[in-house]
């Protein structure tokens, strides 16, 4: 059966940081897990921001600055999430169409959406999902 929903097709496992979490940290997290986008929990447990790779990019100037990997370490422990979160937050149900998801993701320009059951956080849905679903044919 092919998805429809939202919630047929988002991974229900979702690393989550929190805003005063370290760069460092993200950056470990993405890179063990082989995932590009993290959303942010505040103190309540209510997401308030996206960090993805691209914010961990800009965060970390240090390599195009020419800075060694220690020093870029140690930029990475002093930054936090919320210095370079996505705060303008774009979200979707588990119950929307996933033809609505797809066109909210092009035309926000976002590679992911936080699935919002209410106000908790109830899953992800990115781009790498909607790949692997045409890759199946």
């Amino acid at each position: 059966m092919t998805p429809s929903l939202v919630r047929d097709l988002m991974s229900r496992e979702v690393k989550t940081l929190e805003r005063n979490d370290s760069l460092s940290i993200a950056d470990r997290v993405m890179q063990l897990e082989r995932i590009r986008h993290m959303p942010v929990l505040d103190e309540d447990g209510l997401v308030v921001g996206v960090v993805s790779q691209r914010d961990l990019f800009r965060g970390a100037l240090a390599n195009a600055l020419g800075y060694g990997k220690h020093a870029q370490q140690k930029i990475l422990d002093t930054l936090l999430v919320k210095d370079v979160m996505s705060s303008d937050l774009v979200t979707t149900r588990p119950d929307a169409p996933l033809a609505e998801a797809a066109r909210v993701m092009v035309e926000r320009k976002v590679g992911c959406l936080p699935v919002l059951d209410g106000d908790k956080l109830v899953g992800i849905l990115t781009e790498g999902d909607f790949v692997a679903l045409s890759a199946k044919g």
